[in-house]
């Protein structure tokens, strides 16, 4: 048991609170590759927080060029122990209308041109996704959110798709047939790198606009989901300074702090030293525990 020092990953803006001290700024390198951007470290209360703009400064990078693998990596170098996402996501249900905040409890992965995995040739690991986040933190995530004045729908199931385009109508339509409830173009891989890296995970997701199954709208247009989150911002980083303001004094073991011990299936002895000493960071107390 120890205390929390929670990842946020999110547009620049979500650092700017009120009451951040000790706040430093990390220029990181990984043997992946580099981070979105570099990294504001703070305290608020007795509460560690690391912030990363996932798309960088200026938001200059698309959701297929996002090197997931270097910010997850990044983040549990600088010591995270939890990690939240807070990202757009457009609706494909009625009920979840522009405005409103959601927790994701599911994901049905479409992404098909990103690294998904920091395992691989010489080490191999099959991690568990049938519960793909955390539930302590995301229903500490929702309480945050409703403490923040937004209108929040837990555990919704998050259709992650390629992008850079918005969905065709006959896509927007199948993903309702599937049961997903809201879509976006981050949360995958990004949620499995995270059960990777033993870093327990929740994605809040700002609903921006009605995706295009509706026979009666206009398509997706980006000016509409830039006024939406401009409007959520501020609630944004009042729910993320509500959480940091809620999590217990001690933070609890999580499950997902050693899922590695039931992953990694690659036999000592048959492990690359190289893959070995590139996923120190991600994978060093489960590997040294082998030993």
């Amino acid at each position: 048991m120890a205390g929390w020092t929670l990842g946020i990953i999110g547009g620049s803006g979500l650092y700017d609170l009120p009451g951040l001290a000790d706040r430093r700024t990390h220029e990181v390198e990984t043997p992946f590759g580099p981070p979105s951007g570099p990294i504001v470290t703070g305290r608020l209360g007795p509460v560690s927080l690391a912030f990363l703009p996932r798309h960088g400064p200026g938001h200059r990078i698309s959701p297929t060029g996002l090197n997931a693998r270097g910010n997850i990596h990044a983040l549990k170098h600088l010591g995270c122990t939890d990690l939240l996402a807070i990202s757009a996501v457009g609706s494909l249900a009625e009920d979840l209308s522009p405005g409103t905040f959601v927790t994701v409890g599911q994901y049905i992965d479409r992404t098909f041109a990103r690294e998904s995995s920091f395992f691989g040739e010489g080490l191999v690991a099959h991690v568990s996704m049938a519960e793909p986040v955390c539930p302590r933190l995301s229903r500490l995530a929702a309480e945050a959110g409703r403490a923040a004045g937004a209108a929040v729908v837990e555990d919704v199931t998050y259709l992650a798709m390629e992008g850079p385009q918005f969905s065709t109508r006959a896509e927007s339509r199948l993903y309702r047939s599937w049961g997903a409830q809201v879509i976006g173009m981050t949360g995958m891989p990004e949620a499995k790198l995270a059960r990777e890296a033993e870093l327990p995970y929740a994605c809040v997701g700002m609903v921006t606009d009605y995706d295009a199954w509706r026979e009666d709208a206009a398509g997706v247009e980006v000016t509409d989901v830039l006024a939406v989150l401009g409007a959520n911002a501020a609630r944004a980083r009042d729910l993320v300074a509500a959480l940091a303001g809620a999590l217990p004094a001690t933070r609890e073991v999580s499950p997902i702090d050693s899922n590695l011990d039931q992953a990694i299936i690659t036999a000592p002895s048959a492990r690359d030293p190289a893959m070995i000493a590139r996923l120190d960071v991600i994978a060093g107390r489960a590997l040294r525990k082998d030993k």
